[in-house]
């Protein structure tokens, strides 16, 4: 079978000077793209006279026969984002690829998580992916071509400690279907990963199972092929987040359970039918916000269901 390259595409990958982002990167730069590595890193000696890391792994990508260029943009600002997608257009002169992997944790308790902690972390997080793939949408839409990876985390399923950490998660899960919907009719396509990769705050923690299983079974490479693929113009889906570490790729979906149907419910109702409600042993994929008021009509007998839409996605 013949190798999915990118040859004469442009990525830009924020927060690609370490970790997964370096991955993301170099799988990225081996298989022919160009690559923009972007990376606020200062360097790793702290004196000032060494390499940073973006300028570390585009010298990597580099020397290894590919194109690439550093970028030192804060995406968690607005204009840093615009700037990050700017260079890519300057360099290479199109953007074809964004991977949204810049992020960082802070663990703090919710009832004492300082409000300037939150507020940097969601901006980096999740608003980093907002502005730069609003930066680059202008590009994609008049190439009709795009490829946005956002990345989320299995923390959505609830982290204690880490609350602005999996909001900003969650949050990114309904950025990338809106931005799928949106999208479709341009050829861009927009998916999300949730990685799980051994990275440098892992290899800080205390001696026990779990930091032996990260730093055995996870490296970062790894987790990379779900997202070359999610990049790639062969990619078959959007609106999907793909679960990827260690080898193992899964679907990570939003649904419904079938839950119970009587109109004239009581509050007594939703105590007495909680099981029903609950089980998952029937449930619905929904794709869009009109697919789940379809899906409701159809449930409540309404027999003009599938007329039923928002104005948007009817476009």
């Amino acid at each position: 079978m013949s190798q999915m390259r990118f040859d004469g595409r442009t990525a830009l990958v924020t927060g690609a000077g370490n970790g997964l982002g370096r991955a993301y990167a170099r799988l990225l730069g081996a298989r022919g793209a160009q690559v923009v590595v972007n990376d606020v890193g200062a360097a790793m000696d702290g004196t000032g006279t060494s390499d940073a890391p973006a300028t570390i792994v585009a010298a990597e990508i580099n020397a290894a026969g590919g194109a690439a260029i550093a970028d030192t943009h804060s995406v968690g600002e607005q204009q840093g984002a615009a700037a990050a997608v700017q260079a890519a257009i300057d360099a290479f002169g199109r953007i074809d690829i964004v991977i949204n992997n810049a992020g960082y944790g802070w663990s703090c308790p919710f009832a004492q998580y300082p409000a300037d902690q939150f507020r940097r972390l969601v901006d980096v997080s999740f608003m980093g992916a907002v502005w730069v793939s609003q930066a680059a949408w202008p590009h994609m839409h008049a190439a009709r071509y795009g490829r946005i990876v956002n990345t989320s985390s299995a923390s959505v399923y609830g982290l204690p400690g880490n609350s602005a950490y999996g909001a900003a998660k969650a949050a990114i899960l309904g950025l990338t279907r809106a931005l799928a919907l949106e999208g479709a009719e341009f050829g861009i396509k927009c998916n999300a990963i949730s990685p799980s990769a051994a990275t440098r705050g892992v290899a800080v923690f205390p001696e026990s199972d779990l930091r032996t299983f990260l730093m055995d079974y996870l490296p970062p490479e790894r987790a990379a092929v779900a997202a070359g693929y999610l990049a790639h113009e062969q990619c078959a889906i959007s609106g999907e987040c793909i679960v990827s570490g260690g080898g193992r790729i899964a679907r990570m979906f939003i649904g419904q359970t079938h839950g119970v149907v009587d109109p004239d419910i009581t509050v007594e109702g939703v105590r007495d039918n909680l099981e029903k409600i609950m089980a998952t042993d029937r449930f619905e994929i929904l794709k869009s916000n009109t697919d789940a008021i379809q899906h409701c009509a159809r449930q409540l007998g309404y027999e003009r269901a599938g007329q039923l839409f928002f104005a948007f996605e009817k476009r």
